[in-house]
C-alpha cells in the first residue's frame, strides 16, 4: 500500500473515532434535526452596514481553520459562498472551544455570534456559541484547492461543487436561463404543460429509444425521444400556444455535445409558421442572454458570439453553394446528385436520394463555418418528414435549424398538417426502418386521427436548453452543465 494511501486511511480512521467520541460524550451530531439560519453568506457581506453588530446564525461546511492558541480563525461555505468566524475560548467557552479545535474540515456547522470587522477589514462572525451540525467522514481535496481529474468530478459532483466555486455558478445560471426561458413565453401567453416521458410509439425526431417494458400492461414502451407529438395533439384539442421543458431520452453516444439524456424545451403557436418561429427564438436567445449575463455578446471558448445583432438568414442550398461550390438547384436527379458527391469525396448510402445528399454536403462543408448564430432554412422534404411543403418548391420544406459554434442549436418547421400528405412521409419512414434505419418513425396511428380533427397553420420549435447554457457559461462540454452526466459504472 502506498503511503499516501496508508495516509488517508489513517486521517478517515481518525475522523470515525472523532465521531465514536462525540456519540460516547452525548454530543452525536447526527441526532441534531434543524438549526435555526437567519442569514447567508452574501447578504451579510453585501449589506455590512445593515448587519455591523447584529446577531446572525449562519451554517455551512468547514472549508478553513486556523487555530492559535486561545482564538480562531475559521471560514464555512454556505449556498452563496464564503465568510468568515472569529472563534474565540472567552466567547463560547472552554469546553465549547476544546471541541471546536477537534472540528475537521468538511464538517458542517452552525455559527450564531455578532457581525463585525477584523483589523484586516474582512467582514466576520464573532461567535458565541459553535454547533456540529453533521460530521464528514470523508476528506475533501488537499487545501481547497479544487477537484481536478475530470472524470471523478463528473461521478462526484457533490464534492466538484463543494471545491470548485465555479461549478456552483454556472449551475445558478443553469437556473436563471431556464427560469428567463419561462419568463419569456408566459408574458406571450404560452401555456406550459407536461406530457408523457414513457410513450407506446416515440417519435418526433430521428433518434434510436430506450425501449422498457411496463410490467402491469405487459408491453414495451419508449422512453420519450422528442416532446412533439403530445404538444401537437395540443394544439388540435385548441390550446394555440404550449410549450414544455422537459428531459428527453435517445440510445445514442456520448460527446461533448451528446449526453443520453438531456433538456429540450418545446413550443408549438397555432396561426403562424417557421418565420414566426425565426423571430420569436431570436428574440428570446437576445433576452435570455441579456438577463442572464447582463449583455448580448458572449466569449465562448475565446470566440466572442453577438446574440444582439440580427441574426445571419441563409437557404441550405445558398449554403452549400457558397462554402463548397456546388448548387443544387441546378440537379435535377438523385444520380447527378450521387456523380457529384463522388466527385467531392462526400459518402453516402445507396439509398440515399438528391435531398439526402445535399444534407451531406451541408454537414461536410458548412456546419462547422457557421460561428455567428446563422439560421439555416428551407431543408429537403427527405429529411423533414414532419414539416410543411414550401408551396413553391414542393421538394423543399419549411424548415430552418440554428447554428452557433459550428452547432445546431434550434430547429424548427412550419408544422406538417395534412393528414394524408403525413402518412404517406409516415409509410417513408416506416420502409427506411425495414431497410435497417433504427432512428427512423413509425406510424403513430394516434397522432394521425389528431390530424384528421384538423390542426391549424402552426409553427413549432425544439431547442436543447444544455446547448443554450454552454454558450452563456463557456463551459466545453454539456458535462459540464448536466449536474449528473451519464457515466459507466467503474469497473464496468
Amino acid at each position: 500500500m502506498a503511503d499516501n494511501e496508508k495516509d488517508l486511511n489513517e486521517l478517515l480512521r481518525v475522523r470515525r473515532e472523532k465521531l465514536s467520541a462525540l456519540q460516547e460524550a452525548g454530543k452525536d451530531p447526527f441526532e441534531i434535526v434543524k438549526y435555526d439560519v437567519s442569514n447567508h453568506s452574501m447578504e451579510i457581506k453585501n449589506n455590512f452596514e445593515d448587519f455591523d453588530g447584529k446577531e446572525v446564525s449562519v451554517a455551512g461546511r468547514l472549508v478553513s481553520k486556523r487555530v492559535m492558541g486561545k482564538a480562531s480563525f475559521c471560514d464555512i461555505l454556505d449556498r452563496d459562498g464564503r465568510i468568515q468566524s472569529y472563534v474565540s475560548k472567552n466567547d463560547i467557552g472552554e469546553e465549547s472551544y476544546a471541541d471546536f479545535k477537534k472540528l475537521d474540515i468538511g464538517d458542517i456547522v452552525g455559527i450564531k455570534g455578532v457581525v463585525f470587522k477584523t483589523q484586516k477589514e474582512e467582514i466576520s462572525v464573532k461567535a458565541h456559541e459553535v454547533t456540529l451540525l453533521s460530521k464528514s467522514l470523508q476528506t475533501l481535496p488537499e487545501k481547497f484547492h479544487g477537484l481536478k481529474d475530470q472524470d471523478l468530478r463528473y461521478r462526484q459532483r457533490y464534492v466538484d461543487l463543494i471545491v470548485n466555486p465555479d461549478v456552483r455558478d454556472t449551475f445558478f445560471k443553469r437556473s436563471a436561463v431556464i427560469k428567463s426561458i419561462r419568463k419569456f413565453l408566459d408574458g406571450r401567453e404560452y401555456l406550459e404543460v407536461e406530457t408523457p416521458t414513457l410513450q407506446t410509439i416515440p417519435g418526433g425526431a430521428a433518434a434510436r429509444p430506450f425501449i422498457t417494458h411496463h410490467n402491469a400492461l405487459d408491453i414495451d414502451m419508449y422512453m420519450r425521444i422528442a416532446l412533439e407529438l403530445p404538444l401537437k395533439r395540443l394544439i388540435v384539442g385548441g390550446f394555440e400556444r404550449v410549450y414544455e421543458i422537459g428531459r428527453v431520452f435517445r440510445n445514442e453516444g456520448i460527446s461533448v455535445r451528446h449526453n443520453p439524456e438531456f433538456t429540450l424545451i418545446e413550443l408549438y403557436e397555432a396561426f403562424t409558421d417557421y418565420k414566426g418561429m425565426m423571430n420569436l427564438i431570436e428574440d428570446m436567445i437576445r433576452t435570455v442572454a441579456q438577463e442572464v449575463n447582463g449583455k448580448t455578446t458572449v466569449i465562448y471558448q475565446g470566440k466572442e458570439l453577438d446574440f444582439g445583432k440580427p441574426f445571419e438568414r441563409i437557404t441550405m442550398i445558398d449554403a452549400v453553394k457558397k462554402y463548397a461550390g456546388v448548387d443544387f438547384d441546378l440537379i435535377e436527379t438523385t444520380e447527378e446528385a450521387k456523380k457529384i458527391a463522388e466527385e467531392h469525396n462526400v459518402e453516402f448510402e445507396e439509398r440515399h436520394v438528391k435531398g439526402d445528399i445535399l444534407n451531406l454536403f451541408f454537414e461536410e462543408f458548412v456546419e462547422d463555418k457557421l460561428i455567428q448564430p446563422t439560421f439555416i432554412m428551407d431543408y429537403p422534404v427527405e429529411i423533414s418528414h414532419l414539416t410543411k411543403r414550401k408551396p413553391d418548391k414542393k421538394e423543399y420544406t419549411e424548415r430552418f435549424e440554428l447554428f452557433v459554434m459550428g452547432r445546431e442549436l434550434a430547429n424548427a418547421y412550419s408544422e406538417l398538417n395534412d393528414p394524408i400528405d403525413q402518412r404517406k412521409r409516415f409509410e417513408h419512414q416506416e420502409m427506411l426502418r425495414e431497410q435497417g434505419d433504427d432512428e427512423a418513425n413509425m406510424i403513430d396511428e394516434d397522432f394521425m386521427l389528431a390530424l384528421e380533427y384538423g390542426m391549424p397553420p402552426t409553427g413549432g420549435l425544439g431547442m436543447g436548453v444544455d446547448r443554450l447554457v454552454m454558450l452563456l457559461t463557456d463551459a466545453p462540454s454539456i458535462r459540464d452543465v448536466l449536474l449528473f452526466p451519464t457515466m459507466k459504472p467503474i469497473g464496468q
